[in-house]
């Protein structure tokens, strides 16, 4: 009888009767407009959907220790441990999809609403469920074609963590679920807070108001004071400072350096030329506002270096006809870091071996080379000679790694102190040019011109300095090789960069031309997620000799 009854229970009741439940960040994501597609081209829809997930979705999800709980139809639902992990993974894939699209015809581009929530969630072996999925589902149908929404929830655990910015969009009474979930708009460009604002403010205001607006700005139109679709106007070409080229050389044997002595001070501000035009917009820097310290520990100026050392740091070259021009830095010592932010501390001596570093940041046209020859993921617009933007930490590597394997030459990002050395040339000042600021040497909000509040200026409008190199100041905000550590303590003493298996953070130098004066000093650091873009995010090269 016994024996019966136990036979009865393991046929009526699971092994676990009580079911798994944990917190877990859930993503929703779908595509925008897919049965119209599939009704336009349907086997064509499949094959670039499957491809999609094949190169974007599922190897962003494993970057980010996501777990796929199924495909749903043409969306997808994934469950990670981290609500941090989770919003960056929906800002790649995003990101991602947005650079695939620029090259696929407008009626056939894969567009991805995504949404994420952290909740309490029922977990089984191949699904998820409660209402912790459910708010995620319904964020995903509320969300704008590319964007991505979340909970109050993930937003309490990410809003000091990640580096975007957010817009409340209030909270929302939705579908099956009790309580009002609060909503936010996830901004991976922080200004774009601003436009949206700007944006609802006109929408709401009173149409006595609006007309009123529209009466004055058709005025100042026909006046000329506006320009034609209201876009900034920008300085011509034909004003803006033109670049003197540094001479170029052949690249042979690498040429004796002099070791570098301690010179010393003096205030040469004639030392750099100004370089070359280039501009496109820009919004947005994410590196705090420091304040300025009134006596840094780090001061002696130096641009009355040796003249062999000069010489040879003024020289450039280019390993193949439309490669990026670099110039030589000679080996040597020098001083890194400030008293001015705990993150540049302790100033410590470093000692750089010889390399070659790019004169400017990399141009539009630099970067699109590479796209076109399928060496990086997407093509860029705007100017020629505008530096190139809107790119993640991953982006530049890919760039640099596709010029090392076109030229067979060592390209790669410099280091932190690679990158300070460069940019101080020989000096240990607060500036590269000296303790206070001049106009005409960086490019930041108030660096004292020349300066447009709404895109960077063109690369080599400012004076480079005694190593010949330009734009080491504002502008944009460079990524170098280093993964982001708080502090110098322990740092390498020969200036190879510091790395760390699954970085999450790489370092970048320069600041951008909407930086504060405190960002464009040689010394300043700041970081940001290793994967992905930020309009005010560029790079220049380096290369081993």
């Amino acid at each position: 009888m016994g024996s019966t009854v136990v036979v009865v229970m393991r046929e009526e009741f699971p092994a676990h009767p009580h079911p798994h439940r944990r917190l877990a960040a859930i993503l929703a994501a779908d595509i925008v407009g897919y049965s119209q597609m599939m009704g336009h081209d349907e086997e064509g829809t499949v094959r670039r959907l499957k491809q999609v997930r094949r190169e974007i979705v599922d190897p962003t999800l494993e970057e980010h220790y996501g777990r796929l709980i199924k495909n749903t139809g043409d969306g997808f639902l994934a469950m990670f441990d981290s609500p941090l992990e989770a919003v960056r993974c929906a800002i790649v894939i995003q990101q991602s999809v947005t650079a695939r699209n620029t090259d696929v015809p407008r009626d056939e581009r894969l567009q991805y609403r995504i949404g994420v929530n952290l909740g309490d969630v029922i977990v089984e072996p191949d699904d998820v469920f409660g209402d912790g999925v459910n708010i995620a589902a319904r964020l995903e149908a509320l969300a704008t074609p590319g964007g991505v929404y979340i909970s109050g929830g993930v937003y309490e655990q990410i809003k000091n963590k990640l580096v975007c910015g957010y817009q409340s969009l209030g909270d929302e009474k939705l579908k099956n679920i009790t309580d009002p979930v609060r909503i936010y708009r996830v901004l991976a460009d922080p200004a774009a807070f601003t436009r949206a604002t700007k944006k609802r403010r006109l929408f709401l205001m009173p149409a006595g108001i609006a007309t009123a607006f529209a009466l004055v700005a058709a005025g100042l139109y026909s006046a000329g004071f506006l320009p034609i679709g209201g876009k900034p106007s920008l300085v011509s070409v034909e004003q803006r400072p033109q670049w003197v080229p540094v001479p170029l050389v052949t690249v042979t044997n690498q040429p004796a350096r002099a070791p570098r002595a301690e010179p010393p001070a003096s205030n040469n501000a004639d030392a750099a030329k100004p370089l070359a035009p280039s501009a496109d917009p820009m919004p947005g820097a994410p590196a705090s506002d420091r304040a300025l310290a009134s006596d840094p520990q780090v001061a002696i100026l130096t641009p009355d270096l040796p003249a062999a050392r000069m010489i040879q740091s003024a020289s450039g070259f280019r390993d193949c006809e439309t490669c990026p021009e670099m110039i030589r830095i000679p080996g040597g010592s020098f001083r890194m870091g400030s008293d001015e932010d705990p993150s540049e501390q302790p100033i410590r001596t470093v000692t750089i071996s010889p390399f070659a570093i790019g004169l400017s940041p990399i141009s539009v046209a630099e970067w699109n080379r590479c796209a076109a020859a399928k060496g990086c993921n997407f093509a860029l617009d705007g100017s020629d000679i505008a530096p190139a933007r809107n790119l993640s930490w991953l982006d530049a590597k890919q760039y640099v790694d596709w010029l090392a394997k076109l030229t067979g030459k060592p390209y790669r990002l410099p280091s932190e102190a690679e990158w300070e050395d460069a940019a101080r040339a020989g000096t240990s000042t607060r500036f590269w040019w000296g303790r206070e600021l001049e106009s005409g040497k960086a490019n930041c909000k108030d660096c004292g011109g020349p300066q447009d509040p709404k895109v960077p200026m063109p690369v080599g409008s400012f004076a480079r300095n005694a190593f010949g190199g330009a734009d080491f100041g504002g502008g944009v905000a460079q990524w170098v090789a280093d993964c982001w550590l708080p502090n110098y303590r322990d740092a390498p003493s020969d200036g190879s960069p510091r790395t760390a298996e699954n970085c999450r953070e790489n370092v970048l130098r320069g600041g951008s031309w909407r930086s504060n004066a405190a960002s464009v000093r040689p010394a300043s650091r700041t970081h940001y997620d290793t994967g992905v873009r930020y309009p005010a995010h560029g790079f220049r090269i380096a290369r081993s000799l």
